[in-house]
């Protein structure tokens, strides 16, 4: 047996040269990761690596990538070379807040900016499909996307994004240009028809989507980090103009989301911290910004087709407040217990008039919801909260996911809503036991494409009268897919 004092010596030994082993966080950091992701974390060729940035990865998640890599990217293991002990003070590093405020204004936005492709690129596509009946499948697993073709249901290119895209892609008016945001502040424009990236700027430190004007001449970017609206134009990406969000106090906030508003010829963008909608209008100089005062925090929205009306809801609240754009005033509330995902909502004629129709976040309801009265007709009970809900104007159903809350009862659900009766008509389980989420349909609305939500996942095609299965393609983790006629049309059954 070892005397006490002995064992104590040892004991404090062996901490000491552990201590000693294992190099400092900061010091791993600077060495091995800097080079990608940046001396001040705020990324390079890598993500930026700030708590902001890093929602979507879980801590263990963050060791594991420390630790193996990531595949498909450059971001190699550390396994061979740092501790446990060292992987996981990094990992706890990085979703430390930085001791400062980042700045991220112009003169960082114009030194980021890249041009790919200096000349002009042919004007016609590079391959046989329908050009508006295309889909862009973002596959978040590995950080690509896949070009779609609607009518054969194949492949025609799959290319790398930026790290963790986020609020969804968004098309140019005549549909050859898509352009994707980063959750890191990229801005990515592509060419569809030559299959090319043309452009990238960095707008922002965390941004939450970018909304592109309907005449097609410039990008608006909403940022989280810093607060603040950014202006490019969208046929390089350069930069216009960087707006503060601050309301008239000085009140600095977060941009939930922008839109854009084309029968208004304008921008609509949400503020998460001020009681305010800001709408700017594109075809005026300077981009004038119009203060909309509003009673409560609006961080989600939805337009009627006309965008006449707004229909907005604090995620914490179970009311939505109906704003008149025209007037600014707030006109009606709705009931909406479930904390609804508005972004997702979809509208169609019952009975002779307007109606929309939400998922619910955290009740296992489908609000929907009379536009000329505003009140509610029917709460549509599911097996759990949705996410995303679609339909298109030519199929008399929606689908809508029970995904929301990750219950292992409703995860792996699709429920198909007979827009007439207002009835859950049937409840489909692609894959038993795998996420099924994000329905979209065909330029004619005669197939449904479904995600399976995993990075052995899928995406699951539908003949959307028959709800048989027609096709199966491989994809890992496809979060969302986007038909180019849907969107520049602004089809009732999507989002905008």
């Amino acid at each position: 047996m070892i005397a006490k004092p002995l064992a104590v010596f040892l004991a404090t030994l062996v901490l000491s040269l552990n201590a000693y082993a294992a190099q400092p966080a900061e010091k791993n950091y600077a060495e091995h990761c800097a080079s990608c992701h940046g001396a001040d974390r705020l990324g390079g060729s890598g993500p930026a690596l700030l708590p902001e940035n890093l929602e979507r990865l879980r801590r263990p998640e963050a060791f594991k990538t420390i630790a193996e890599g990531r595949p498909a990217s450059q971001m190699a293991g550390f396994a061979d070379k740092l501790a446990k002990e060292e992987i996981q003070a990094l990992a706890d590093l990085v979703y430390q807040p930085l001791p400062k405020t980042p700045v991220w204004g112009a003169d960082e936005i114009i030194t980021s900016h890249t041009l790919h492709e200096f000349n002009p690129l042919p004007n016609r596509p590079v391959f046989t499909a329908d050009p508006l009946n295309l889909f862009i499948v973002v596959e978040t697993g590995d950080h690509h996307a896949t070009l779609l073709d609607g009518d054969k249901f194949e492949p025609i290119h799959r290319f790398q994004t930026r790290y963790a895209l986020h609020g969804g892609p968004k098309f140019s008016p005549d549909g050859r240009f898509v352009y994707f945001a980063s959750r890191d502040g990229w801005v990515s424009k592509y060419d569809i028809y030559n299959l090319k990236t043309v452009a990238e700027v960095r707008a922002g430190i965390n941004t939450r989507n970018v909304a592109v004007s309907g005449d097609g001449k410039t990008v608006l970017v909403g940022n989280y980090l810093p607060h603040s609206l950014v202006l490019l134009n969208a046929e390089d990406l350069s930069l216009i103009k960087v707006i503060p969000t601050a309301d008239a106090s000085g009140k600095s906030s977060r941009v939930s989301a922008v839109y854009q508003a084309e029968p208004r010829g304008s921008f609509v963008a949400a503020l998460k911290d001020v009681k305010e909608v800001w709408e700017i209008a594109y075809a005026k100089a300077d981009f004038p910004v119009r203060r909309i005062a509003v009673e409560n925090y609006l961080d989600d929205f939805f337009f009627d087709q006309s965008y006449r009306h707004l229909i907005g809801a604090a995620r914490d609240g179970k009311k939505g407040q109906v704003i008149d754009l025209d007037s600014g005033t707030k006109v009606a509330e709705i009931e909406l217990p479930g904390m609804p995902h508005l972004g997702s909502g979809i509208t169609w004629e019952w009975q002779g008039k307007p109606v929309m129709a939400t998922p619910n976040i955290k009740d296992a309801v489908v609000s929907v919801i009379d536009m000329n009265t505003w009140k509610t007709v029917k709460q549509i009970k599911t097996l759990g909260p949705g996410f995303f809900m679609r339909s298109h104007e030519n199929t008399p159903y929606a689908w809508t996911d029970g995904f929301a809350t990750m219950s292992p009862q409703s995860r792996d659900v699709m429920h198909i809503i007979d827009k007439n009766t207002l009835e859950v008509v049937q409840t489909l389980r692609p894959i038993p036991g795998k996420i099924a989420a994000h329905t979209e349909f065909t330029r004619d609305g005669k197939y449904a494409l479904v995600s399976i939500w995993e990075k052995d996942g899928a995406l699951v095609i539908y003949d959307a009268a028959t709800f048989k299965e027609i096709k199966r393609l491989p994809m890992n983790k496809p979060s969302g897919k986007y038909n180019v006629f849907n969107k520049i049309t602004r089809s009732a059954g999507t989002s905008h």
